[in-house]
């Protein structure tokens, strides 16, 4: 019996919003073709076509381990002080790592 479960979780209502540079208040007042000019004048922001999406493939993340792992103190509080996200950039760490090393033999 290999059942899989999925879990949702939803961000605790108490949460502070992130901070972002973002003016949602001037983003917010823009009407439709306000936003179509921002969007068309962002050159990296371009609209797409049909052709574009034409050889698009869908591909999935493949599933995180869950290991444990003895780190250095000082070294696992450097990465939270990174803030959010800290273990994703330990992988992107690590993988850049064994990248580099893989090509080299």
């Amino acid at each position: 019996m290999s059942e899989r479960r999925t879990r949702r979780r939803s961000p605790p209502a108490r949460r502070k919003a992130r901070k972002t540079r973002t003016d949602w208040r001037r983003v917010d007042a823009l009407g439709e073709a306000e936003l179509d000019a921002a969007a068309r004048a962002d050159a990296d922001a371009q609209p797409t076509d049909a052709e574009f999406w034409k050889s698009a493939r869908l591909v999935f993340p493949e599933r995180k381990l869950a290991v444990s792992l003895r780190l250095d103190r000082d070294v696992v509080d450097w990465f939270r002080a990174q803030g959010r996200g800290y273990q994703t950039r330990i992988n992107a760490v690590l993988r850049a790592y064994m990248r580099a090393h893989r090509e080299t033999r």
